[in-house]
């Protein structure tokens, strides 16, 4: 069984399995609590909504085995062939529906990064509607900042881990540029300066428990796909291509909206820990925007040409879970709602 280290902080400890969304979640979440228990079938699954809380659930919680892994559920959970069957048969599932969401239903679209990346230096002139952080610089309400946190702590309180299983695929500029970045993004050897225990310091500073997976309950599915496509991307050698160019919008786009989450939070009267970590981002992120562009993608498309379309998808994949990610937020914000599954003051839904 998987049981938190002695002594450590209750950031540190398993997070418990969250409630299910549907069928499929149910039959895997209760494999999990009880293993052999029937499992669904890979037909069932390619029948799913890619994007829905269902399926969206089922992938999170079988790649997270893969991360930290739950409370009660034994480690080499893992590595069971059921298990890892549903989670090939979803895998596919969400790979088709990005690839068609992006145009790139065949897997063979356009390669000129280039001009995707250049696409990701051109920042809206005056305030973009469809933009999540520059609604909240706009309107600077510390609730929707609050709710935007737990959301975004399905990654941030893992920041980069994802990032790190695409190390070993790379070697040459790539593999040494990659590695740089990493090393900043892990505190570059301090333990208090590492993103996750940031977002963590973030997160008590408005008022949010920073328990690791505290807030998945909380999540919709489109919150879970930013984080899924991550973990997609990462635990699959063949994608090492879109995971760097997911990679290279991530750290493109993420100086100026960090600079907009900054102003927002200093205009909400936030604290200074929950500051520190957007704009320790637009600094680091303005360096690494260099190191991504010219050594890790430039390194990677000199030793592997053929993946240049692949760079191409990763990033296109990344403009779209996040639009859809704006798409459901926005609408709840601007109408006043909360744009979370539960409120942050109610308990999760069962």
């Amino acid at each position: 069984m998987s049981t938190a280290v002695a002594g450590a902080t209750p950031h540190h400890t398993d997070p418990p399995l969250p409630h299910a969304r549907g069928e499929l979640s149910e039959a895997v979440i209760t494999a999990l609590r009880e293993p052999g228990s029937p499992l669904p079938s890979p037909a069932a699954v390619a029948e799913q909504d890619p994007f829905g809380e269902d399926l969206q659930l089922l992938l999170y919680v079988l790649y997270e085995l893969h991360y930290r892994g739950f409370r009660s559920v034994d480690a080499d959970a893992e590595w069971d062939p059921g298990l890892l069957a549903v989670r090939a048969a979803a895998d596919a599932r969400f790979l088709a529906a990005l690839r068609e969401g992006t145009g790139d239903a065949d897997g063979g679209g356009d390669g000129d990064v280039a001009a995707a990346v250049e696409e990701l230096l051109v920042e809206p002139v005056g305030h973009d509607p469809d933009s999540v952080s520059h609604h909240l610089r706009r309107s600077s309400e510390l609730w929707q900042l609050t709710e935007y946190a737990a959301l975004r702590s399905l990654y941030h309180l893992k920041e980069a881990d994802p990032h790190l299983w695409v190390v070993p695929r790379l070697w040459g500029r790539a593999k040494a540029a990659m590695v740089a970045v990493e090393y900043d993004e892990f505190g570059a050897g301090r333990a208090e300066d590492v993103h996750a225990r940031l977002f963590a310091d973030l997160m008590t500073d408005l008022g949010l428990d920073a328990r690791y997976g505290r807030y998945l309950d909380h999540a919709p599915a489109a919150a879970l796909a930013t984080v899924n496509m991550m973990s997609l991307f990462g635990l699959r050698r063949s994608l090492r291509g879109a995971l760097a160019g997911h990679f290279a919008a991530v750290e493109i786009t993420s100086s100026p909206g960090s600079a907009r989450l900054a102003e927002a939070l200093r205009a909400a009267g936030a604290g200074p820990a929950a500051q520190r970590f957007y704009d320790e981002h637009v600094e680091a992120d303005a360096v690494h925007e260099q190191v991504v562009r010219h050594e890790v993608l430039d390194g990677l498309l000199e030793e592997e040409p053929h993946l240049a379309p692949d760079v191409v998808f990763g990033i296109r994949a990344t403009g779209f879970v996040e639009a859809r990610f704006a798409a459901h937020v926005l609408p709840a914000w601007r109408a006043g709602r909360s744009a979370l599954r539960a409120p942050l003051d109610a308990s999760p839904p069962r």
